[in-house]
């Protein structure tokens, strides 16, 4: 009898490292950005993440691994060991429609991630140069239909998400409009003030300073909402047009199967983070919506956002560059 208390004593002593080991966090956190530095995927991450560390007891180290339009850090998420310590952002990029562009992607996006929670939403306002004739969204589809083919719009490159929203408009309206591509949202800003084209589809960051000085003029937003920053401009929901559907985002993930104890307090973490007040403003003062869904839903519209921007680019027979 002795000799069995004393060998269940000692196998609970050896047990007592492998509890605490099982205890979530235990370890920094890394927090993968798909891009470099300062781009608005890692301006939300740094917001957010210190915040996180806060209820985590925990660091969370952002971690950026830019290439390949985000697919190269997503793709490490994919891989990483899913034991809660390696999550990360994913944007409408990576996540919607570089996997549904044919070029394919090293994960599948619906089955190598567990959702976390929906970061920011992005609006992308359509606009035109403040000189510009079209003084509303009518006025544009009016002059386009007059003229098929005469109007250029302007994109960041093949199924780019100024692309694909103009694509949308083109299929809502049945408009004749033609392609010229840059090499950045802020190249493209700059070409709609030029006038080098006529219209062009950007996030709202890219754009507001220049709506906000007068200089481009927005004529509407795919936003179930009309936005604070721009109160006067319909959506095109108002406008009778509710398939031009297009915000770009940026959303938390970890690996499939990651243990369900460290999501549930990654999670807790990440939605407290984006309800705190100050996390609010500051993403406010980016021009981005706040999230802060739960996983079911961020996890739904992971779906939404595949099934139609894969509609749309297939309709389009849409190729990279």
């Amino acid at each position: 009898m002795r000799r069995t208390v004393i060998t269940a004593f000692l196998g609970a002593l050896v047990a007592l490292p492998a509890l605490a080991q099982e205890a979530f966090p235990a370890r920094p956190i890394r927090l993968i950005v798909p891009f470099a530095a300062g781009g608005p995927s890692d301006i939300v991450a740094r917001i957010v993440a210190p915040h996180m560390q806060q209820a985590l007891g925990q660091p969370v180290v952002v971690d950026n691994r830019p290439g390949a339009g985000g697919v190269t850090g997503v793709d490490v998420i994919a891989k990483a060991v899913p034991d809660g310590y390696t999550f990360g952002i994913g944007s409408a990029g990576a996540l919607a429609i570089s996997p549904n562009l044919g070029r394919g992607t090293p994960y599948d996006p619906l089955r190598d991630f567990a959702p976390i929670t929906l970061g920011v939403l992005v609006p992308e306002p359509v606009v035109v140069p403040a000189a510009s004739r079209h003084r509303t969204l009518q006025d544009l589809i009016a002059d386009a239909r007059a003229r098929p083919g005469a109007l250029n719009f302007g994109s960041t490159g093949n199924g780019s998400m100024p692309h694909l929203a103009a694509e949308q408009l083109k299929a809502a309206a049945g408009l004749d409009l033609v392609q010229i591509a840059y090499n950045s949202g802020g190249q493209l800003a700059t070409a709609i003030l030029r006038n080098e084209v006529q219209l062009g589809f950007a996030d709202l960051p890219v754009l507001l300073p220049q709506i906000q000085a007068g200089t481009l003029r927005a004529l509407a937003v795919g936003t179930p909402e009309r936005l604070s920053w721009i109160p006067d401009v319909p959506t095109f929901r108002e406008l009778g047009l509710p398939s031009v559907d297009a915000s770009n985002w940026h959303g938390f993930v970890a690996p499939a199967r990651t243990q369900p104890a460290a999501l549930e307090a990654l999670r807790r973490a990440a939605i407290n983070a984006l309800q705190d007040p100050e996390v609010r403003r500051r993403l406010n003062e980016q021009g981005a919506i706040p999230g802060g869904n739960n996983p079911e839903e961020f996890g739904a519209f992971l779906l939404r956002e595949n099934a139609k921007w894969g509609e749309v680019i297939r309709r389009n027979n849409i190729r990279p560059d």
